[in-house]
Parts: structure tokens; sequence; C-alpha cells
């Protein structure tokens, strides 16, 4: 049974950064498309940004418009370690921030979850 565990979130002022860990248990999911959401209060869950691998150095990213800029997917793995650094955070950025897997494609129906992060942004 694969578990994905996120990390990193906290409370941080507008403006600052945070970086989001998630690290898979039961398995490596090197050949998985990793991806972020979010989830914030009386709202749907929105997708952020996913990853992909197609080896050696060739990782493929693509972003949320919303994010695009601010947000920064990356993954390691030799540690089995998606990031998503978060900049210039924005109080509207408060949600929970979930990390999901997928052979194919980050969607909200992605294989699998994690039980999310809170990030909250202070103004």
């Amino acid at each position: 049974q694969v578990q994905l565990v996120e990390s990193g979130g906290g409370l941080v002022q507008a403006g600052g950064s945070l970086r989001l860990s998630c690290v898979p248990s039961g398995r490596t999911l090197s050949s998985y498309v990793m991806g972020w959401f979010r989830q914030a209060p009386g709202k749907e869950r929105e997708f952020l940004a996913d990853i992909s691998w197609s080896g050696g150095s060739a990782f493929y990213a693509n972003y949320a418009a919303s994010v695009k800029g601010r947000f920064t997917i990356s993954r390691d793995n030799a540690k089995n370690t998606v990031y998503l650094q978060l900049n210039s955070l924005k109080p509207e950025d408060t949600a929970v921030y979930y990390c999901a897997a997928d052979r194919t494609r980050a969607t909200l129906k992605s294989t699998y979850w994690g039980q999310g992060t809170q990030v909250t942004v202070s103004s």
C-alpha cells in the first residue's frame, strides 16, 4: 500500500516562502507523475503543478496559471521526494496542500494521495 506523506506546511507572513515535501512510503514512484493540489475552505480542490521524469535529467513540469512564476515543483528521485517551493505567498494561498501520484497524469482522480499539510498565510 502506497502512502504519500506531506510536510513543510505552517504559518507564514505574506511575501514569505515555504517548501513542501512529499515522500511516498511503500514503494518508489519515480516513474509516476507527481502533482500538488490545494483546497481552501469552502472551495474545490485545485491543481497547482505536476512533474514527470523520463530518465536522466529530463524532468517536465506543468503549472496552473494562478501559481506559475511563484511556485516551483521539483523532484529528487534519489531521495524519492517531490518538493513544492512556495514563494511570494499571499493570504489567498491559505489552504491544505496535497501531494498526488498517478501513472499518467496528475488530476483529481490520481491514484495516490497524501493527507495534506496546512499552509496559512497571514496578512
